[in-house]
């Protein structure tokens, strides 16, 4: 039996905490637009305008995330995409009807600050610190010219706070904290300018901001591409586990 969650504490029972599926959820229970359902051994949780989509993320048991997601789409509506581990969203989709898949990446997280060890940046470079708004325009500059394709910019919704490191009074990198959930922070909009690549700069703004995050938190998290393996290194040094994920898509909406 299909059965609604009103609460995060609720969801977190359910689905064992997966920080995927909290996260998702962003403030179930707290006024938003937030919902979340479960059934048998599995639980699906969606929010509008999540990393700019309207996410349905999807944990558990396949026969009962099937039924599960063609309940919550049909409350929802079809702009909504499913996504979870990429084993059980393979399954959800070869059994609905008009369910794509839409791409392969990674989540991943971190559940404790970055230890000590992790690289403390070049001498040269000011220390890591929080931006200030004034600051926005330069970071959306190099994201402009140097990330083009980040899914987190400067006055995007839920977009939070840039972080960022100068390098003789010149913004050489920059990471965001973006669509918090209560429990679940999630480090994005990561970015160095071209002249300034190679000092080890990304991983120390990003070790810098996931020690912020889980400060602020209780977790951290972020999406990656499967094929960034530069990047890959860098999260998994700071502490960070890979969980590979798949979205999809209702082709009603492409």
């Amino acid at each position: 039996m299909i059965h609604e969650l009103a609460s995060l504490a609720g969801l977190r029972a359910a689905c064992g905490d997966d920080d995927l599926v909290v996260w998702n959820a962003q403030d179930l229970g707290g006024g938003g637009p937030a919902r979340a359902w479960a059934s048998g051994g599995a639980v699906v949780s969606a929010a509008p305008g999540v990393s700019r989509h309207d996410r349905l993320a999807v944990w558990g048991e396949a026969a009962d995330a099937v039924e599960l997601v063609r309940h919550a789409l049909a409350e929802l509506g079809p702009s909504y995409r499913p996504w979870g581990e990429r084993g059980l969203l393979a399954q959800v989709v070869a059994k609905l009807d008009g369910l794509e898949v839409g791409g392969a990446f990674s989540w991943m997280s971190l559940a404790d600050r970055p230890g000590p060890g992790f690289p403390s940046g070049p001498a040269f470079a000011t220390e890591v610190g929080w931006l200030p708004a004034e600051a926005e325009g330069e970071v959306a500059a190099l994201l402009a010219v140097d990330a083009p394709d980040s899914y987190a910019a400067p006055g995007m919704p839920g977009v939070r706070r840039w972080a960022g490191v100068r390098v003789d009074g010149v913004l050489a990198s920059v990471a965001a904290d973006a669509w918090p959930a209560p429990s679940v922070g999630v480090l994005a909009g990561v970015a160095t300018a071209a002249a300034f690549r190679g000092r080890g700069l990304a991983e120390r703004v990003c070790g810098w901001v996931s020690g912020e995050l889980v400060a602020s938190y209780g977790r951290a998290a972020l999406m990656v591409d499967d094929d960034n393996a530069t990047a890959i290194a860098v999260y998994e040094r700071l502490g960070y586990r890979i969980r590979p994920v798949l979205s999809s898509y209702m082709k009603s909406t492409m």
